[in-house]
């Protein structure tokens, strides 16, 4: 787990993947979310699609921040075939890291060998690059939660990522599930959705143990760092 009470600020910017995904997206805000994530550290950078990727890969050259995109992003309900070769041209096209979204229809169906198909799928097309896997948690119950993460698990996929953002965020009940299946495992948890208010919010799921906050208000969190610590949320 993350301890809040021994990192600067500066540090802190490493529990972030900062991210513009609004359909209205233009260049200049790809360019300014680049800049905003080099400023605070962030640990990665996200467009919702590898049509970016050439623009953030430019901006973020000489960094250590991770190049990532989405992949079927934000429905995941595209033929495992086409998923896997827009994984192929994200990585063709620079991307370092990929948040990969399952089908939720075949999770509601409980076919479940369609999610580790398209998951095996995934991580032997990714080819060593980080992977991360969407469950949009706020459309699943609990034990369709669990036994994802399970899948994700047994696949060996590096984070299990509660949300894609553009929906309903993760409750905190929901989100325990998710550690709880995924405790002793290699499998990192990353939070999305944070709902308002977002510093108070994304503080309680990294001391919940979170490793990654997934936000586009990469810099109104981390300002708020100083804050947090004054009413005595981080001692």
């Amino acid at each position: 787990m993350i301890d809040l009470t021994k990192i600067s600020k500066w540090e802190l910017g490493k529990c972030f993947d900062h991210s513009v995904l609004p359909k209205q997206t233009t260049e200049e805000d790809i360019r300014q979310g680049c800049r905003e994530a080099i400023k605070y550290n962030c640990a990665a950078f996200y467009s919702a699609t590898s049509y970016w990727t050439p623009i953030v890969k430019e901006e973020l050259a000489e960094t250590d921040i991770l190049i990532g995109s989405g992949i079927d992003f934000p429905f995941g309900a595209s033929a495992v075939e086409v998923k896997i070769a827009e994984v192929e041209y994200a990585i063709k096209a620079g991307c370092t890291v990929l948040d990969f979204v399952i089908n939720i229809g075949a999770v509601k169906a409980k076919r479940y060998d369609i999610i580790k198909n398209e998951l095996e799928a995934f991580k032997a097309a990714a080819k060593g690059i980080v992977t991360k896997v969407i469950l949009e948690v706020c459309y699943l119950k609990d034990d369709e939660i669990a036994k994802v993460c399970e899948i994700i698990k047994d696949v060996g996929i590096d984070y299990a990522k509660t949300s894609t953002g553009q929906f309903e965020g993760p409750t905190m009940g929901q989100f325990l599930v998710m550690k709880k299946t995924l405790e002793g495992s290699r499998v990192k948890l990353k939070v999305s959705g944070v709902k308002f208010p977002r510093p108070q919010n994304a503080y309680v799921f990294i001391l919940a143990g979170a490793e990654l906050i997934g936000t586009r208000s990469a810099p109104e969190i981390i300002d708020a760092f100083d804050q947090m610590k004054e009413i005595g949320l981080i001692k």
